[in-house]
């Protein structure tokens, strides 16, 4: 089967979508099928540096994705997505699926333009939406009103979790399949002799709760000497971030916005995830992602994460919280033998539930179903 998979936000930037596109595709060629992805991308230089205020990757694209243009910052639900806008990529869509000759495609935040309303528009075969989205959606009505006739070309929708079906629902009531968010498991991982860190992962976004660990990490360092490895956040928004809450640094270190496979690392090193996430959360992705790494975590107690945690592998804690925060990551870290065990419970709730193989084969029956 031939399958675009279309993605409106950047290859450039890290973000959950875009991993998720990445790993579907690699997930279901290594079924047999012919995929291509289709996303922004921003090549170094000023242009980019202009239009971006963080750090990105760079590097050539990876077989499989073609470029439809550059992106730019957009604020939404509590985040800052890269969003591809250029008005030449409306064009470039369509020349590419006139070329392909898809036998479907799968569009990822269908109502977000352009790339994905531009696939909507012009798409000659059956049409798979996911939505990943979680909260007030505020840009829902406006998008409705302009392009949301496009929605009846959709043959099945998606969500990754409930609570993201229950928010599309709201606008675009219909049948929603949950099909959750995948994650790559590393063939071993062992939850013991681990390196004295915790890791976060997360965009400097507001939702993503970064200011509450740094004003409960000068604890947690005292009371336990751990180091925090902060990922995925620019050095530059931290420096910042620093300027501005002139919190103690101690035993912090900053990697920026690293290659997956740095990541996977981290999280195998590490002793724990913490995940200070304030809302918004449609699916606990990283939680998954740590879990598969057989590494416990303390993280929010919100509808997307608790969905994704079990209390084998992890403690809640209420949202913006300094002191329950670290009051919970120094009691994990002060029990080696009980954060072991949650370690072990997280890599097997992981691999039953969110590897890469099942979620494809899922997805699979979903294209099957739709060009029958």
């Amino acid at each position: 089967m031939k399958i675009g998979i279309v993605v409106p936000f950047s290859w450039s930037y890290w973000g959950g979508v875009v991993e998720h596109s990445e790993h579907q595709a690699a997930a279901l060629r290594r079924r047999g099928h012919d995929v291509l992805v289709l996303m922004g991308n921003d090549p170094p230089g000023y242009f980019s540096r202009l239009l971006h205020p963080r750090s990105g990757r760079h590097g050539p694209l990876p077989d499989g994705i073609v470029a439809v243009g550059r992106s730019i910052v957009v604020p939404a639900n509590g985040s800052l997505p890269n969003i591809v806008l250029s008005p030449r990529s409306i064009g470039r869509v369509r020349r590419i699926l006139a070329e392909e000759q898809f036998d479907v495609v799968h569009v990822h935040e269908p109502m977000t333009p352009a790339v994905s309303v531009a696939a909507m528009s012009f798409a000659r075969c059956p049409i798979v939406a996911t939505h990943h989205a979680h909260g007030e959606l505020g840009w829902m009505p406006h998008a409705l009103h302009f392009w949301g006739f496009l929605m009846d070309r959709i043959d099945a929708r998606i969500a990754v979790s409930p609570m993201a079906a229950e928010s599309a629902s709201r606008f675009l009531p219909g049948d929603y399949r949950v099909i959750p968010n995948g994650v790559v498991i590393p063939e071993r991982a062992d939850p013991a002799d681990r390196d004295h860190a915790v890791v976060f992962i997360g965009r400097h976004d507001q939702r993503k709760g970064l200011p509450t660990l740094l004003r409960a990490w000068p604890k947690i360092h005292s009371a336990t000497g751990a180091r925090l490895r902060v990922i995925g956040t620019d050095p530059l928004q931290y420096r910042l971030l620093h300027a501005r809450m002139r919190f103690d640094e101690g035993g912090i270190d900053v990697l920026g916005i690293v290659p997956n496979e740095v990541r996977t690392h981290e999280l195998e090193r590490a002793k724990l995830l913490v995940t200070p996430a304030l809302g918004g959360e449609s699916f606990g992705l990283v939680l998954a992602e740590a879990f598969a790494c057989a590494t416990p975590a303390v993280a929010s107690d919100i509808p997307g994460y608790a969905a994704v945690a079990v209390p084998e592998a992890a403690s809640l804690v209420p949202p913006n919280d300094p002191a329950a925060l670290a009051e919970a990551v120094v009691a994990m870290l002060s029990d080696e033998e009980r954060r072991v065990e949650m370690g072990r419970a997280a890599r097997a709730h992981a691999v039953e539930n969110y590897g890469w193989d099942d979620i494809a084969r899922r997805l699979e029956e979903t294209y099957a179903e739709v060009c029958a």
